[in-house]
């Protein structure tokens, strides 16, 4: 890597699933911050061993992936992978102190049932965006107040990229292959991701996540930092009692569905709420009596596809008295969109557009 001064910007620790993580991000020539990460009492010979020990693991706790969506089990299968890692270190590393032992069975749970060291990334809630782009690049992160930070991480190859985007994909049902190449899936907390592979993205196999936080927006987090002002946000909670519907446009990344969940604390707790999106995005109270929809891309055959248009008219079916629209994209989607609007529903989702005059115009005219 080139090499940079050695002004830190920030310094601090992190617990990803019980593994101490050491983050320091410094200047550097390289125009961009680095960021690196450190795995105190965890070197590279660790992470071999580890790694070696995988098929053992797998023999000795076997993964069942269509209960991988079940918390209760996933727990459970942490507990036995806490065990069976104990056994093992006792077989290969005999007279490992306890201290060490917690460490190493937490970084093995995190290679079995996580992602491995972007477990690390993932646990930093300083972050919004982490993107691998291929074996041969680092890894990039986007921090909140610094930016893009090239990371000191690098993919250990393109087939180990694959693996984690397939993991990602088979606890939601999604497949990423050669047949189809590209896949939108979201992990257990909520963060968004989306996969390429080799030749379609030409650097290799990429994954890039962005992070769902923990705290999401709420509106009057959003009136707190000058986001909107009390006048705005008290229009919108009346349009929505009065269940007048919204459109809320932007740009990319400006934050439409943040706004759109902020909006969710106005949903009257007698209303029956259906979302509708690519990529589960939203997160609403739990109060709501809320019915969460997503669509499905086709198999490798060219069958099983679920539109978001053909998810809109069957949601007209089931009687709801809110509809939620994760993105209006096509004109197929924008009719069936004023449908629901004209036969008395209220509907609030998100359209890509900079201004409202740009929204009327995508609204009106073909794509």
């Amino acid at each position: 890597m080139a090499e940079y001064t050695q002004k830190i910007l920030a310094e601090y620790n992190l617990d990803a699933h019980g593994t101490t993580v050491m983050i320091q991000i410094v200047e550097s020539s390289d125009f961009v911050p680095l960021y690196n990460v450190t795995f105190p009492g965890i070197g590279d010979a660790t992470k071999l061993l580890v790694m070696s020990l995988r098929s053992e693991l797998t023999a000795m706790v076997p993964i069942d992936p269509a209960r991988l969506e079940d918390k209760r089990y996933l727990t459970a299968l942490n507990v036995k992978y806490l065990d069976a890692g104990n056994i093992l270190i006792d077989k290969y590393v005999p007279g490992t102190s306890s201290e060490t032992k917690k460490l190493l069975t937490s970084y093995i749970v995190n290679m079995m049932l996580g992602l491995g060291d972007l477990e690390a990334l993932l646990a930093d809630e300083n972050l919004e965006e982490i993107a691998v782009n291929g074996a041969k690049d680092y890894i990039w992160v986007f921090h909140k107040e610094l930016g893009w930070c090239k990371t000191n991480m690098k993919p250990a190859s393109d087939n180990a990229i694959y693996d984690q985007a397939s993991a990602i994909g088979r606890r939601i049902g999604r497949e990423i292959n050669n047949l189809s190449p590209l896949m939108d899936a979201e992990l257990a907390d909520g963060s968004r991701v989306n996969a390429t592979l080799y030749p379609v993205s030409q650097g290799g196999n990429t994954i890039t996540i962005r992070k769902f936080s923990k705290n999401p927006w709420t509106m009057t987090a959003m009136i707190k930092n000058g986001t909107l002002s009390i006048e705005l946000a008290s229009l919108v909670w009346l349009c929505i009692q009065n269940e007048i519907s919204l459109l809320f446009s932007g740009g990319t990344a400006s934050g439409k569905t943040s706004f759109l969940n902020a909006c969710s604390m106005f949903f009257p707790a007698t209303r029956r709420i259906i979302s509708i999106e690519e990529t589960r995005e939203l997160q609403l109270p739990g109060f709501a009596q809320w019915i969460p929809m997503v669509s499905r891309d086709p198999n490798p055959e060219g069958k099983g596809e679920i539109t978001l248009y053909r998810l809109m008219v069957n949601a007209l079916r089931q009687r709801p008295d809110i509809m939620l629209i994760g993105e209006v994209r096509t004109e197929k989607d924008a009719e069936t969109l004023f449908e629901a609007i004209h036969t008395g529903h209220s509907v609030y989702g998100t359209v890509h557009a900079d201004n409202a005059q740009d929204t009327i115009v995508r609204m009106t005219n073909p794509p």
